[in-house]
């Protein structure tokens, strides 16, 4: 697949995943829900087929491709690697994920449960994507790269597209960032249509750095929402997109992530991951302030989490 990542592209993608993913629903919260001045819209990808976003970008990129006897590997810190589990099950083929020891048990019993092969690569993400290089090199699986990837991009843009279909399209989205597979893709389909705010951890911060230093640049990862959002060093193919698509990134405090979870729950019983909970925080923290009356769109993006931890 080509570059620039056009409109008809991210279509085809969607045409090409659409008989094995979920059309996730917009919730409509009503008239300023949060007493902030204006009205808010989830998009619930939490439902999404392995609990995250990242299972559109998994098929595309597996129906993209002749899929190799050794089938696909990945690094993940979790929900990449479900999802690269889940659909390689889906699909008939061998599945061995590289994971670093920051992920949660939770997801890693998850890529047991779809049948994959798990192995720990390293202390933390890059470790684990520098063995699953070397793994692919020496075996021959399709590496199925999480964010940096045009395949991948295509897959996590048709949420942007599948949420146009569906109306109720907001002024502002709020949209999680790791690497800026996410980001960047819906950043493609919505070409300056729609205000986007990227929204990362303060302790994880790739996309930001990279805005404020003109281009990618490795950062230190310290974040309870590490195992999703913990990328050292954003995607170029997503920088490359996002330095012109997207309005700004708003950073968030571990605490106001953590209570975002705890409103999500509390309120609308919704148990998110702390990654999944990043783009509410913002609105709900004062880090992104709306417009009176201004829609926004927030993406509520994985649910891979152990309800205990919810508090």
């Amino acid at each position: 697949m080509a570059m620039p990542l056009t409109r008809d592209v991210i279509s085809d993608a969607y045409l090409r995943i659409a008989p094995h993913i979920r059309h996730t629903p917009l919730l409509e919260l009503g008239a300023d829900p949060f007493g902030l001045g204006c009205g808010v819209t989830f998009k619930l990808e939490f439902l999404q087929h392995a609990g995250s976003f990242k299972s559109r970008g998994a098929f595309n990129t597996l129906l993209s491709h002749d899929l190799p006897k050794s089938g696909v590997t990945a690094a993940s810190g979790g929900n990449h690697g479900a999802a690269v589990a889940f659909a390689a099950r889906q699909l008939g083929i061998p599945a061995k994920i590289f994971v670093p020891e920051i992920s949660s048990p939770i997801k890693i019993a998850t890529i047991k449960g779809f049948g994959a092969e798990i192995v720990i690569g390293g202390a933390r993400y890059d470790d684990a994507q520098t063995a699953c290089n070397a793994y692919a090199e020496a075996s021959g699986a399709l590496l199925v790269h999480p964010f940096d990837a045009p395949e991948t991009l295509a897959g996590q843009a048709t949420i942007g597209l599948e949420w146009e279909r569906d109306g109720l399209v907001p002024d502002t989205v709020l949209i999680a960032c790791g690497g800026g597979g996410l980001i960047g893709g819906i950043a493609a389909w919505w070409q300056g249509k729609v205000n986007l705010v990227g929204v990362e951890p303060e302790g994880s911060c790739c996309l930001h750095a990279a805005l404020e230093a003109g281009g990618p640049v490795p950062v230190d990862v310290h974040s309870v929402a590490a195992d999703s959002l913990g990328a050292k060093r954003v995607g170029q193919m997503a920088f490359d997109i996002a330095k012109t698509a997207i309005d700004h990134v708003a950073l968030v405090s571990d605490d106001a992530i953590r209570n975002a979870q705890k409103v999500l729950w509390r309120d609308f019983r919704i148990m998110s991951e702390p990654g999944g909970a990043a783009a509410l925080a913002a609105l709900l923290s004062g880090a992104y302030t709306p417009k009176k009356g201004e829609r926004v769109g927030v993406l509520l993006c994985g649910a891979n989490v152990d309800p205990t931890t919810i508090g």
